[in-house]
């Protein structure tokens, strides 16, 4: 019997789709608000930790992404000048997992999963083209309206409303739930080419620090083997996204970080700003935020995306109870406890150690910090613990436990 209680998600993005997909999965009466006329294509984010390939198992969608996806079981960090330093093994906490590696599959590959699934329940729309403009809400319902082609608004409504619409949430800024934090002064440029960096020693996912031009490494399957690489760098704030994305600029940063005879082939390029910032709240009344409208990090660990991930699994358990009429409403400041504390905690925490770690300026710095990463890779029980924190398996336990 479908539940009695109807839930809007604005944004079709992972977690809004996801979002969506649990809940109908729980008999719950979803519709999906996205503002763009189609599914997005990120050139962002694509590596999955191991709560998240389990959080998507029970819909089929880490089965069908293993068919093309990269696994990878081992990831380096590494100094520019010193070369290796520690590579993480994550065999090393099977008996933990079903899924010890990171998966590399790219968002916007996921996106199309998610919707393929979610259209197989009756009771589940997707409305593209459909921006949130303004939310209200009684003690009994929420009512959305959105703008639609032809410039007649629409009117929506629900009991429940999940705001899952990116880092721009028209939902958080309906609530008053503005973003806590800072921005880096640096934006982070993202480089794709098919050179074949594992020949020249690197995993499929490395981090290589340096004073003046840290990097981070991530193969991805593209559109089919062999696959290609994507390579990030900073970009100091004196330099223009035209300058940075230039050809010139690009073979430098390139030649820079690895030297090879030939230039090097550009398949991708992309630049964009980084923030560090946790909403003040993640619930008003019937609303609640989740993803990229709740927090924004760094992608150095690749907690965004994932810590969106477990927000969703949190939250469809809670409101699916909830909507069905089997638990309270005080359920979701539950949610907001859980989720935002270990964003603040854990997310941000963790995110802005990996980057000061790799972008580390002095001598004495830069040495403690490979010291001490070759301590923790020296011990098994030393690198359990680092492993856990890394692939967010701690994340997860830490939510659970806060009442």
């Amino acid at each position: 019997m479908a539940a009695k209680q109807r839930v809007i998600v604005a944004g079709a993005g992972p977690v809004g789709l996801l979002t969506a997909l649990s809940l109908a999965s729980q008999d719950v009466p979803v519709t999906v608000l996205e503002s763009e006329p189609g599914l997005s294509y990120d050139l962002r984010a694509g590596t999955y930790h191991p709560p998240s390939l389990e959080i998507m198992a029970p819909f089929g969608v880490t089965d069908e992404m293993h068919q093309t996806a990269i696994k990878v079981p081992r990831w380096q960090m590494r100094d520019r000048k010193q070369g290796l330093i520690v590579e993480w093994d994550l065999s090393e906490i099977s008996d933990l997992t079903p899924y010890p590696y990171r998966l590399h599959f790219e968002q916007h590959k996921l996106t199309p999963l998610l919707y393929k699934r979610l259209l197989t329940y009756p009771h589940a729309e997707v409305r593209f083209s459909h921006a949130v403009k303004n939310v209200n809400q009684t003690a009994d319902k929420v009512s959305v309206t959105a703008s639609v082609p032809g410039g007649d608004d629409e009117q929506l409504e629900a009991d429940w409303l999940v705001g899952a619409d990116g880092g721009r949430s028209a939902v958080r800024r309906c609530i008053d739930a503005d973003l806590e934090g800072f921005t880096w002064p640096e934006r982070f440029v993202v480089i794709g080419t098919s050179i074949d960096l594992s020949k020249y020693g690197y995993a499929y996912n490395a981090y290589v620090a340096d004073p003046d031009e840290w990097c981070a490494l991530f193969k991805m399957p593209g559109d089919g083997p062999p696959g290609f690489w994507r390579v990030l760098f900073p970009v100091l704030p004196d330099e223009s996204d035209d300058v940075a994305l230039s050809a010139e600029n690009v073979e430098r940063r390139m030649q820079g970080f690895l030297k090879i005879d030939t230039p090097y082939p550009v398949i991708s390029k992309i630049i964009y700003r980084v923030h560090q910032r946790v909403a003040r709240r993640f619930r008003s009344g019937r609303v609640v935020l989740a993803g990229d409208a709740a927090h924004l990090n760094n992608p150095l660990g690749a907690f965004g995306l994932n810590g969106g991930i477990q927000d969703c699994a949190n939250l469809t358990d809670k409101l699916g109870k909830i909507c069905r009429g089997e638990g309270e409403a005080s359920l979701l400041d539950l949610y907001e406890r859980q989720r935002r504390t270990v964003n603040l905690e854990f997310v941000q925490e963790y995110s802005i150690r990996n980057f000061k770690r790799l972008a580390a300026k002095t001598p004495e710095e830069r040495q403690a910090n490979i010291d001490d990463l070759r301590r923790i890779g020296e011990s098994a029980e030393s690198r359990r613990q680092f492993m856990l924190v890394s692939t967010m398996i701690a994340s997860m336990r830490r939510a659970n436990a806060i009442q």
